[in-house]
């Protein structure tokens, strides 16, 4: 089996996290990424992970441009970069109008030039110490450091869904994340990748391909299939983005009813409304064996890291989450 991630996000808390990125380093899995939302403070779990860890990469998938500022974002990653040696990836990403406005008071717009304006000021700050910056969305008079980073420079990798931020990760990006994707989505991004690649002179072939699969492994396919549904039905439901990727991937009638049954507060009728079908395609779901021959499908499809993202929650998170990463080990 090649290489693969595992991600958290919501069901466990910080020292639980910790302790199942552990046990991922025993089994061999390449890095451990933290999403953020409202599972908790993501640079403090990594920071934590740093120090219980020697080998996993360690990676934000992802860190929202809107609602922390660019410099502090910078002074972050550089604190956990040099906690772990080194072994730090910033994923950087817009998060959602539907989140950062109602749930930050904070205001959304032109989320492509915020990616890569504070990109581009996180670079220059780990470079030189010290940054003024006077773009689009972000204007920083001035941020020095009063530290010197591990590193000058680290990797950051953008998330995107859609073809122009794929085309964007192409031009300035070392990596891409991805989320919900089926066996067909690795070429396709390979493809726009290629062609912002292309506009920059960049070679498409170091900008790594990575996406978060929401992840249940169970004996029984049925109850891996249950644990995943609410969180299907809660992207498609509540996320324009990802209701859009449903529809798309050819879930329209699906993607609707989720939609409706999410606007007008009936969560059940919501999660009721997700397809096996559509679970099966964008999610690493069922026993076992079920579970490995899909990492290997996703890694023959174009994805150079699958990241597992186990589906925990209730008493038996932790158990649960253990069980996933198991499963999906690489050795």
């Amino acid at each position: 089996m090649g290489r693969v991630g595992v991600a958290f996000s919501a069901g466990l808390n910080a020292s639980e996290i910790v302790e199942c990125a552990q046990l991922a380093e025993s089994l061999g899995y390449d890095s451990v990424w933290m999403t953020e939302g409202h599972g908790g403070d993501q640079f403090a779990i990594l920071s934590a992970i740093a120090a219980q860890t020697e080998r996993v990469r360690l990676g934000t998938c992802i860190s929202s441009v809107f609602v922390r500022s660019a410099p502090t974002i910078a002074m972050s990653a550089a604190v956990v970069d040099q906690l772990s040696g080194g072994r730090f990836i910033l994923g950087l990403g817009s998060s959602h109008k539907v989140q950062v406005e109602p749930e930050h008071g904070v205001p959304y717009a032109k989320p492509v030039t915020r990616v890569r304006e504070t990109a581009e000021v996180v670079r220059r700050l780990l470079r030189d110490g010290r940054v003024s910056y006077q773009g689009e969305t972000v204007t920083i008079e001035n941020y020095e450091l009063w530290f010197e980073p591990f590193r000058p420079s680290l990797p950051i990798y953008f998330s995107g869904v859609f073809p122009k931020m794929m085309g964007v990760c192409g031009e300035e990006a070392d990596g891409l994340i991805m989320v919900f994707t089926t066996l067909d989505s690795g070429a396709e991004a390979r493809r726009h990748i290629a062609a912002g690649a292309g506009r920059t002179g960049r070679d498409p072939g170091a900008v790594e391909v990575t996406s978060l699969i929401p992840t249940a492994a169970a004996e029984n396919p049925a109850d891996a299939f249950d644990a995943l549904r609410p969180g299907v039905a809660m992207y498609t439901g509540f996320f324009p983005r990802y209701n859009r990727v449903a529809v798309d991937q050819g879930f329209g009638e699906e993607a609707a009813a989720v939609a409706a049954a999410w606007a007008e507060g009936d969560r059940e009728a919501a999660i009721r409304a997700v397809s096996d079908a559509h679970i099966d395609s964008v999610c690493i779901a069922g026993a076992p064996a079920r579970c490995r021959e899909r990492i290997a499908a996703y890694h023959a499809s174009g994805i150079d890291l699958p990241m597992i993202a186990p589906m925990a929650t209730g008493p038996n998170a932790k158990e649960m989450a253990e069980a996933s990463i198991r499963t999906c080990a690489p050795v």
